[in-house]
């Protein structure tokens, strides 16, 4: 994280923050099951799995729907390179409006199924080498990377940039419950809210891609 200007860094707080919106109002839709958190998903589908039971199917086809989601956002990255964030952000932004109409129309399957591709493509937005460069829809990675700064913080030294981890897992989490509030009370806005987050964020990465990278500040 420390490696991006700040303009980057809140892009990316933005968009971990509508990951944590999206999956706690797919978490609540879908019995308990995720749409961005696919280690979650992998433990529910062991546990349905051992059980023998027919719930099994549902993890399964989630994990499949996220991996559909990385391959398309990432074959757009490539397609798009100078303009990755802006077309991973677009197509996200279209999956999510599509959700929304899947669940106005009273399919459940089909706004799960297409908030799992949104999910999926936006791990494309940050990318380095062709691979993720920030996590931002899952955090297993930010909060190791936050205890091994914090440890060596702690033995009088500095990891460069760690605790932007912590910050990152908090976007998340404060969407998660900003999330879970919306859906709670008004499930029927839930989705929209969603497609207008990311529409902001698409703005958002326009305006940064239209401008040259700046180089990064020096913080720990």
């Amino acid at each position: 994280m420390h490696r991006y200007d700040t303009k980057r860094r809140t892009l990316a707080f933005g968009i971990a923050g509508l990951a944590g919106f999206v999956d706690a109002t797919g978490f609540l839709a879908a019995n308990s099951y995720f749409v961005s958190f696919m280690s979650g998903n992998t433990t529910r589908f062991g546990v349905d799995l051992a059980g023998w039971t027919m719930q099994a199917r549902i993890p399964a086809l989630l994990i499949l729907g996220f991996v559909i989601g990385v391959t398309l956002g990432a074959l757009l990255a490539d397609r798009f390179e100078p303009r990755r964030k802006t077309a991973v952000l677009a197509f996200s932004s279209a999956l999510l409006l599509s959700a929304a109409v899947a669940r106005v129309s009273g399919s459940e399957n089909g706004f799960l199924g297409l908030a799992v591709l949104a999910m999926g493509a936006l791990n494309n937005a940050f990318r380095r080498d062709k691979e993720v460069a920030v996590g931002v829809t899952y955090m297993t990675g930010a909060l190791v990377r936050f205890g091994q700064g914090l440890a060596t913080f702690l033995t009088g030294q500095r990891i460069p940039g760690w605790l932007l981890n912590a910050v990152l897992w908090a976007s998340l989490a404060l969407g998660a419950v900003l999330g879970a509030t919306v859906a709670t009370h008004w499930q029927w806005l839930s989705a929209w809210i969603a497609v207008g987050f990311a529409l902001c964020l698409l703005a958002g990465a326009l305006t940064i891609e239209r401008e040259p990278p700046a180089a990064p500040p020096q913080s720990s």
